[in-house]
């Protein structure tokens, strides 16, 4: 459970060319593509008409990882503010897919059918193989010590996996359909006390 929380806007960030391919990314460092840039700038469009003139309220926050900051450096452009005036934190970063990285889900079919059976019966606490692998699980430990730390208005840029967890995490969402959630790449997501709404760019 987490304290009561001021509002934080989160943005996945946009789409990368392994997004379109399909491969596992997790901790691996892949850029934005050309969509992705235009997603980032679009919901920096929306936060701007969102927190207007109490910007300098606001942190921002970002995960380590290249499409996270470019994300969050295009959000800002496009919010007039300097892009680099951002933190980083370790614990926004994806949940680690192990050996499954850079693989599509059909090519782990082939080469994994047991393991893709096992993830089918219980996706929230299924662990790849692995080096640092994690279940969504143990990936909302992280994000809830975040979330915990949260003390004012935030802006953040994190992945689809971190968005699921903080559904679960706030919302009280089961784990089983938490980790069932499509996330969104050009919406912005508001999360204000127990209540979390996806908002529209073209808004």
């Amino acid at each position: 459970m987490v304290h009561s929380l001021p509002p934080i806007y989160v943005v996945r960030h946009g789409v990368t060319d392994w997004n379109v391919e399909g491969r596992f990314q997790g901790s691996r460092d892949i850029p934005l593509n050309a969509d992705g840039r235009r997603q980032a700038s679009g919901n920096g469009h929306l936060l701007k008409v969102l927190i207007g003139e109490r910007v300098d309220a606001f942190d921002f926050v970002s995960s380590p990882l290249a499409r996270t900051c470019e994300t969050m450096e295009l959000l800002r452009s496009a919010m007039n503010l300097s892009p680099e005036e951002y933190r980083i934190d370790d614990r926004l970063i994806e949940v680690c897919f192990g050996d499954w990285e850079g693989q599509t889900y059909d090519e782990l079919a082939r080469t994994m059918p047991e393991h893709i059976e096992e993830r089918l019966r219980d996706k929230w606490n299924f662990q790849p193989r692995g080096e640092n692998a994690e279940s969504y699980e143990i990936l909302s430990w992280r994000v809830a010590a975040w979330l915990n730390g949260v003390e004012g208005p935030t802006v953040c840029t994190t992945h689809g996996g971190v968005i699921r967890t903080l559904f679960h995490i706030v919302a009280d969402m089961p784990g089983s359909k938490a980790a069932e959630l499509t996330v969104p790449q050009d919406r912005v997501l508001k999360i204000e006390n127990r209540t979390l709404n996806w908002l529209e760019t073209s808004a």
